[in-house]
Parts: C-alpha cells; sequence; structure tokens
C-alpha cells in the first residue's frame, strides 16, 4: 500500500523551497540529443557582478539535501550553479560511460547550454570532488579556483588492501554507500559523522532508503566501481589551479592522510584546512566552518 506521508518526500520538498527562496530556479538540460538530462539550478537573475561557483554533490541524496545548510549565504556572493549529478536526484543518461570525467564533461556542457560565461570557481564534495578535479584538468580556461572537500581524489586501488580505508573491498563499500536496508544505512552514518545522529526510528530510515535509494542503483554502483578499479596516484594530473582542501580530523570514508597526500601532490599551489571535531559530512556537521573557509578562499585570496 502507498504510503499517505512520508518525512523525506516532505523534507525534499522544503530544500526545494529553501533553494527557490534564496534566488534559484531548477532547470533541466538536454544533451547528446536527450540521451543525456541534467537536472541544475541556476540564478533567477544572474548578476555579472558577481563572480559564479558551481556547487558539486557527493554520494547520498540529491544536491539540496547537501547544499541546503549554506546556499543562502553563497547565493548572496556568488551566481551560484548546483547540478545533480548523473544518476542523481533528475539527471540521468542512457550511454554508458561512467567515469568522474563524463560526469565533468556533462556537467561544463550544462553550464554551457545556460548561459555561464568566462570563469567559474568549483567546489566539490566527497564523490563531486573528483568529478570538479576533472573539470578542472579538462578545462583549465574555464575553471578559476578549485575546492576539494572530504574527497579521496589521491586513492590508490590498493588502499583497501593496505588497510588505509575502513572498507576491506568494493562490495563493502558499494553495501554501505548505497544503503537498501535501516542497518546499513545507520553503519553510513556511523562512518560518515563524529557524533552520529543517535535513535533514529528505523521507519524513518527505511522511509529514506524508499525516496532517495531505490533509482538507478545498479548505474550508481557501476560509478563506484569505474571510480575505485586501476586507480593510481602515480596518474592523477595536477591542476594548476589555486586549490583549497578541506578535510574533516576524523573522517573514516576518505582518511585525513589522503588530504595531506592531494596537498603534498599538488604542492604550494593547494592549501589544506583540517575541521576539527567531524567526520567526513563536514556539510552536515560543521556548515557555518566549511563556508567561512571557502568564502575565505573565494573572495578574500588573490
Amino acid at each position: 500500500m502507498a504510503r499517505c506521508c512520508s518525512f523525506t518526500a516532505s523534507r525534499d520538498w522544503c530544500f526545494r523551497y529553501s533553494f527557490s527562496r534564496t534566488g534559484l530556479k531548477s532547470t533541466t538540460v538536454n544533451l547528446h540529443d536527450g540521451a543525456t538530462v541534467i537536472h541544475i539550478w541556476i540564478p533567477k537573475s544572474y548578476k555579472p557582478n558577481k563572480p559564479s561557483l558551481l556547487l558539486i554533490h557527493g554520494f547520498g541524496a540529491n544536491a539540496m539535501w547537501q547544499y541546503n545548510d549554506f546556499v543562502s549565504p553563497l547565493v548572496s556572493k556568488f551566481n551560484v550553479y548546483i547540478p545533480d549529478l548523473l544518476f542523481f536526484g533528475d539527471s540521468y543518461t542512457t550511454r554508458p560511460d561512467r567515469t568522474e570525467q563524463f560526469q565533468a564533461e556533462c556537467v561544463m556542457a550544462a553550464l554551457e547550454d545556460v548561459g555561464v560565461v568566462g570563469k567559474i570557481h568549483v567546489m566539490g564534495l566527497s564523490y563531486g570532488g573528483f568529478v570538479g578535479y576533472c573539470m578542472a584538468v579538462q578545462y583549465p580556461e574555464k575553471v578559476d579556483k578549485v575546492v576539494i572537500a572530504a574527497s579521496g581524489v589521491c586513492f590508490d586501488e590498493s588502499d583497501m588492501e593496505t588497510g588505509l580505508l575502513s572498507v576491506k573491498n568494493i562490495e563493502d563499500a558499494i553495501s554501505i554507500l548505497l544503503a537498501q536496508t535501516p542497518e546499513k544505512l545507520r553503519e553510513l552514518m556511523q562512518m560518515a559523522f563524529f557524533k552520529p545522529p543517535q535513535n533514529v526510528p528505523s521507519c524513518f530510515l527505511s522511509d529514506f532508503i524508499d525516496v532517495m535509494n531505490t533509482e538507478h542503483v545498479q548505474e550508481k554502483r557501476e560509478l563506484i566501481e569505474t571510480l575505485h578499479k586501476g586507480r593510481k596516484v602515480s596518474n592523477l594530473p595536477k591542476i594548476t589551479q589555486p586549490t583549497l582542501i578541506i578535510w574533516g580530523e576524523h573522517d573514516q570514508i576518505f582518511p585525513l592522510e589522503l588530504g595531506h597526500r592531494l596537498k603534498r601532490h599538488l604542492g604550494e599551489n593547494a592549501e589544506l584546512v583540517i575541521i576539527k571535531n567531524s567526520g567526513h559530512a563536514i556539510n552536515a556537521e560543521k556548515p557555518k566552518e566549511l563556508y567561512k573557509n571557502m568564502k575565505s578562499f573565494l573572495t578574500d585570496h588573490k
């Protein structure tokens, strides 16, 4: 029997209303003769005196759930663009490519379609950091500054075998990131938060899974498998843009060592900020600190 009330669906509606109130509007872009659709939030009114900022979400729900807590102050400073990556929210493709490079290509094409001109700052959270990094590599003339937050861009395929990552193999990672039971969703929350929410009723977790985690499960699985397979730090290009790396001190999904590794990889071109008393979900646990560091780097630094 269909549910008459869904907390997750209601929360999603509230986020949608919140985004609209900040001055953003929802739109979709068709690419590849309709084979690819990108949903993206764009400014209702573009302000030429403001810089442009792209926010790229990670795994989990759609982009609204991950950026709602600090989108309002960002909109006051930037022309903000927030897409749903392929197979999240209302974005999808019938093409077989599952690489972060293809995600980057589709996001950039969507930005061009909605009229973004000149350079744009790029911020990527977790999986979104992989996509943002690729955009900086593939489009150096279009990407200005880069913020990589809690994103294991520098992880190596061997890191699971050596024990650096909390999961033992890719199947464990998939079962947690694409949680299909309340128990697995609790496990994800334990790994993602420094102080995980306590005593969340199983009915709430089941509702979240039903609304957010049941579509495109196979495609998302393929995204994770593609991200991991054959990944070598030695093959990672160095980006040339000024880069801010932000990490939670107690991140269990992508341990802090990966933040230090990325800093070493990029050298003096990057700075690393460590958020204390935070896990992987710094956007949820420490939104004020995340905003403060982003704002300082994007607006005050030359």
